[in-house]
């Protein structure tokens, strides 16, 4: 008798945390990886991979049975607006009704009491996974290193110069590729991970300590320069970015600056008995990454 492969879908599977996820995943024969996708243009990177694809849209409830037929496992990524928490009711009522059993979820930086609007949204995401009776992973990421990158589609930093607006504020990092191997080991032996709350940051840094780091990594002057919350605020005003959303990340933002977020440099030690590896620190990533960081 032939033994059943789980099937195990990926939303988000074109962004950052998604793709990496199925890199990792790809190399276990005994699992059947699906991304999800919104439109068939984007099927087509994974269907030249040899990935299968289903057309599931969070806003088109409509797409989400079809999408999780036969789905053991659910890789779940929301967007960065205030809908994430219809999307993900509406996700996880269908979900449930498919018979899904386990869902990794991506989540956001804090402890359980946790005031800051868009983390604690997520924690009530959690909550209603854990109260449908599915088994679990909650991730909750610290800040993304390649935010050091790109945030927000632009470059982080212009001619050495870092803009960022946490002020002097120390913050806990953790690469994305880091996020997604937790993911994939999550998603690939969910009976050893099950009922887990896995926090991700493994390297406490200011913006001032990152420019000497690079400095000398790459041997060209870097320097932070901080910028008022009030700047990204009327950025994401003038971008026409969903405010219900921004407001919270403006509110975290001077958070930061003010140093009245509890534990916000705080690293944690599981990634070894996670993954067997030690997790990405600062000047690994910057020597990585000299080639985009350099100018």
């Amino acid at each position: 008798m032939s033994q059943i492969i789980p099937k195990i879908l990926i939303t988000g599977a074109t962004g950052q945390v998604g793709s990496k996820t199925i890199d990792f995943l790809l190399s276990n024969p005994e699992i059947e990886i699906i991304a999800a996708v919104r439109t068939p243009e984007k099927a087509k990177p994974f269907a030249a991979l040899g990935i299968k694809t289903v057309l599931l849209d969070f806003d088109d409830e409509n797409t989400h049975l079809a999408a999780l037929e036969g789905i053991d496992r659910l890789l779940m990524v929301t967007g960065y607006t205030v809908d994430m928490l219809r999307q993900s009711k509406v996700l996880l009522d269908n979900a449930k009704k498919a018979g899904v059993k386990h869902i990794v979820h991506l989540g956001a930086c804090g402890p359980d009491n946790t005031t800051i609007g868009h983390w604690a949204w997520h924690q009530l995401v959690e909550r209603y996974i854990e109260w449908y009776g599915f088994t679990f992973t909650h991730l909750r990421p610290e800040t993304f290193m390649q935010n050091l990158l790109s945030y927000g589609g632009k470059k982080a930093i212009t001619n050495g110069v870092i803009n960022a607006y946490v002020e002097g504020a120390r913050l806990s990092w953790v690469d994305v590729a880091d996020v997604a191997q937790v993911a994939a080991i999550a998603l690939q032996y969910p009976e050893a991970h099950a009922g887990k709350t896995y926090r991700l940051g493994y390297d406490a840094c200011s913006f001032d300590e990152l420019a000497l780091k690079m400095t000398s990594i790459i041997g060209k002057p870097f320097r932070y320069e901080a910028l008022s919350p009030d700047v990204f605020l009327q950025n994401m005003i003038a971008a026409g970015a969903d405010m219900a959303y921004m407001g919270c990340v403006y509110d975290h933002w001077k958070r930061y600056a003010a140093g009245t977020i509890p534990g916000a440099d705080e690293t944690f030690d599981n990634f070894k008995s996670i993954t067997g590896k030690e997790p990405t620190r600062w000047n690994a990533f910057i020597e990585k990454h000299k080639t985009e960081l350099n100018y």
